[in-house]
């Protein structure tokens, strides 16, 4: 009961300020009547996702019946879809492509609604050599390798980076030399590049519990540990081989548990840095959303789990190959069926 006192008690002070300013902050008196309405009912498992090819097949799906009473509230350019998935009470909301749009849309659901926990799922490039397209992965962790320090011309892993002695950057992850690659590098020569190497960074991140304005720091973000073990349970599972009578994968999909996932807002069609990131990371998805999430939802510490559908090799297919425009219909419903198994399993 605490937790739902305390969001109801936060959005009757919110109504009342909106009524004593006249209305005019940023969330208006009937969009803040209907989230304490929404809240009254809860608590609600939060489902975040990417794009309308991946949250269409659940919101049209047999298992998931739309909310009679409220339906979805839009605010902020989100749309939050109400309902039950199973027999969970769960707010659908789509994110959009990236990084920012991903944290955006989980900081605004996770503080308008009184939300238990958070699912997401999509779709994700593989670099993982044992695994194929239309495979379902649940890494356990989670990292952004989109923040780099960019080291300077003629400077080496020896020489500190900017700004590193008053701990705003480290060497501790490591680095991404440009040098080996370049094509010469295969005959032996060993060429400088003016790009350098770039130094991967972790994440600062401010939590509801910490001390305002001090930061933490954290680079692998790990999902839930309940939630983790639950999908073990998921293994097993039947998933689509076929796009259709012709377009059918080599063996038929599965649902398993991987170490490491990675995000950045980049789509990564590229196979040296794709095995670069299985070697580097030991990476198996690669997607532009899932750390970011995974970030918010420890800041919030509310338990987080992502699964996403292997669509293509990230680069290590050949190069008249497009498996993600092939594919993508196939994993999406694949990441779909397996969520809504999961959620049955919590339910």
């Amino acid at each position: 009961m605490k937790n739902r006192t305390s969001y109801t008690l936060l959005g009757c002070l919110v109504l009342v300020l909106c009524f004593i300013s006249g209305g005019d902050g940023a969330i208006s008196r009937n969009v803040m009547k209907e989230v304490i309405g929404i809240n009254k009912e809860g608590p609600y498992l939060g489902i975040v996702v990417p794009n309308n090819y991946e949250m269409s097949p659940l919101l049209q799906s047999s298992s998931f019946e739309g909310d009679t009473k409220f339906g979805f509230l839009d605010f902020s350019g989100r749309r939050f879809h109400l309902g039950r998935l199973e027999k969970e009470k769960v707010i659908v909301v789509l994110t959009g492509l990236g990084m920012l749009n991903a944290g955006i849309a989980t900081e605004l659901l996770l503080t308008l609604f009184w939300v238990k926990g958070v699912v997401h799922y999509g779709i994700a490039g593989n670099a993982n050599p044992d695994l194929q397209i239309g495979d379902v992965t649940i890494p356990h962790f989670w990292a952004h390798t989109g923040l780099w320090n960019w080291q300077r011309y003629g400077d080496g892993p020896k020489d500190e980076l900017s700004l590193e002695s008053n701990g705003d950057y480290t060497r501790s992850i490591g680095y991404l030399e440009f040098s080996q690659y370049n094509n010469e590098t295969g005959s032996g020569k060993s060429q400088d590049h003016l790009l350098n190497r770039v130094w991967y960074q972790p994440e600062e991140i401010f939590p509801v519990n910490g001390t305002p304005e001090i930061r933490q720091h954290s680079f692998w973000a790990p999902v839930d540990d309940y939630y983790f073990q639950l999908a073990e349970r998921l293994e097993g599972m039947n998933l689509t081989r076929c796009v259709n009578s012709t377009t059918c994968l080599p063996r038929t999909p599965i649902a398993t548990r991987v170490e490491r996932g990675v995000s950045a807002s980049t789509f990564v069609d590229n196979r040296a840095y794709r095995e670069f990131l299985f070697s580097k990371f030991n990476a198996t998805a690669i997607d532009m959303e899932s750390a970011a999430i995974s970030l918010v939802c420890i800041q919030h510490q509310k338990p987080f789990v992502a699964i996403r559908a292997l669509s293509d090799l990230a680069g290590g297919g050949s190069s008249v190959s497009n498996e993600a425009a092939i594919f993508a219909s196939l994993a999406a419903q694949n990441a779909v069926d397996v969520v809504i198994k999961f959620i049955k399993l919590l339910s």
